[in-house]
C-alpha cells in the first residue's frame, strides 16, 4: 500500500496530539494516509501496553487512516543504531510515503528528541539501495519520502509552517479522547500524570488556538523542517485566509 503522508511517532498517542488533524484534512482532500507507531508505551504510568494498543486503533477508526501499524521497539530504551534503523526503513519502504510527519527535534520527553531524530535519519538510509530490506522474502526497494516534518509537542518551537486543522478539530479531540488511560482519566487506584488531568487537555486546545491565530484561522497544527522548504510557485505561498 502506497501512503501520501505517513505519521511515524514513537508513543501511540504522539500522532494524535501533534499532527491527527493534518492527517484528517489532507484524508479528506482524498490522499491516502497512516500511522506507525515505535513503541507500544510500556513504560506509561497509567494503563498497559496491550489496553494503549486497543486504544490506538479505535482512535485510527476515529481518524480513518487507512493503516496503523506498531513496530515494537522498546519504549525508553531504544537508539538510533541499526536494529531500529532498520525497522523504520522497513517501514517506509514498504508504505513508500511522499511525506513523513515525526516526533519533534527536541521536547520535554526524551524519547520524543530521540525519535525525532531517528525518524530523520532512518528516512535518508532508506533511499540508500545498497541497504537490503524485505518483507515475507520479497526484497523490497529503495525509498526516501520528498519531506520529513516535525509535528510540535509539549515544549513550543517556532513552526515553519501551519496547517489549517479547523474542519476536523473536534474530530481531534475525539481521537485524543480515545486514550482513556491517558486523558481527562478518572481518579481512580492508578496515580494522575502530567498529561492525566484537564489543564493538559485543555493546553491542547490553547496551542491549536494560538497557531491558528498566527494565520488568522481557529485551529492549526505546527511544524518545524531541517530541510529548506521549496514552492515551485509563489502562489503556493498565499496565506490560507487571503
Amino acid at each position: 500500500m502506497k501512503l501520501d503522508i505517513l505519521a511515524i511517532a514513537v508513543h501511540p498517542d504522539d500522532v494524535e496530539l501533534g499532527c491527527s488533524g493534518t492527517l484528517m484534512v489532507h484524508a479528506q482532500q482524498g490522499l491516502k494516509v497512516g500511522i506507525v507507531d515505535l513503541t507500544r508505551g510500556e513504560l506509561g504510568t497509567r494503563g498497559t501496553p496491550e489496553l494503549r494498543l486497543q486504544e490506538a486503533q479505535q482512535a485510527a477508526r476515529i481518524m480513518g487512516v487507512e493503516v496503523r501499524e506498531n513496530l515494537g521497539l522498546a519504549d525508553g530504551f531504544f537508539r538510533n543504531d541499526t536494529k531500529e534503523q532498520m525497522a523504520i526503513i522497513t517501514a517506509v519502504r514498504k508504505y513508500r510515503p511522499e511525506i513523513v510527519l515525526a516526533n519533534a527535534m527536541d521536547d520535554r520527553h526524551p524519547d520524543h528528541g530521540r525519535a525525532g531524530k531517528l525518524i530523520e535519519d532512518s528516512c535518508f538510509l532508506a533511499g540508500l539501495r545498497k541497504i537490503a530490506t524485505s518483507v515475507d522474502g520479497v526484497e523490497q526497494e529503495a525509498w526516501r519520502p520528498k519531506q520529513v516534518y516535525h509535528f510540535l509537542q509539549d515544549r513550543y518551537h517556532e513552526p515553519d509552517f501551519v496547517i489549517d486543522i479547523t474542519p476536523v478539530m473536534e474530530k481531534k479531540l475525539e481521537a485524543i479522547k480515545a486514550f482513556s488511560s491517558q486523558f481527562l482519566a478518572a481518579k481512580d487506584n492508578e496515580p494522575q500524570t502530567y498529561i492525566s488531568g484537564s489543564n493538559f487537555f485543555e493546553s491542547v486546545i490553547y496551542r491549536a488556538k494560538m497557531l491558528g491565530k498566527m494565520v488568522g484561522v481557529e485551529y492549526a497544527e505546527g511544524y518545524t523542517s531541517a530541510k529548506m522548504i521549496g514552492v515551485r510557485s509563489m502562489m503556493d505561498l498565499i496565506n490560507v485566509t487571503t
